[in-house]
């Protein structure tokens, strides 16, 4: 009697764990990023330059309440808006873990310093 209770009870959490699973697909439909996450929709690179490479990107974000888009190891990602807003860029760690990170003197943006000397800049529109 016991173990028909036992199995009656992981049946009926089995059932319910499948409902959640099909529930939660079904509100994420295609196109739906989950809160949180971020996804690059274009990227454009110029060299048209000599020693010099412009890049462009555009991501998309679902950041919950409190975050905005913005750049975590060189990726896409929600961030607190206060960095965003107080323009302390390097606080998002923006730079791959081996770079140093310096704020540009106006603050609109940050350089990432590899060891070997070669600088990435980012200015934020």
């Amino acid at each position: 009697m016991q173990l028909l209770r036992v199995a009656w009870a992981l049946t009926g959490a089995a059932i319910c764990c499948f409902l959640l699973l099909l529930i939660h697909s079904r509100l994420l439909k295609e196109g739906q990023l989950a809160a949180g996450t971020c996804e690059i929709v274009t990227l454009d690179k110029d060299s048209s330059q000599p020693r010099r490479t412009i890049a462009r990107q555009t991501a998309r974000c679902a950041c919950k309440k409190g975050q905005i888009a913005g750049t975590t190891r060189a990726r896409p990602a929600c961030v607190d808006a206060g960095i965003v807003r107080k323009r302390q860029w390097c606080e998002m760690v923006p730079c791959l873990e081996d770079e140093g990170c310096d704020l540009l003197v106006n603050k609109s943006g940050w350089t990432c310093t590899q060891p070997g000397g070669r600088v990435k800049t980012t200015t934020a529109l």
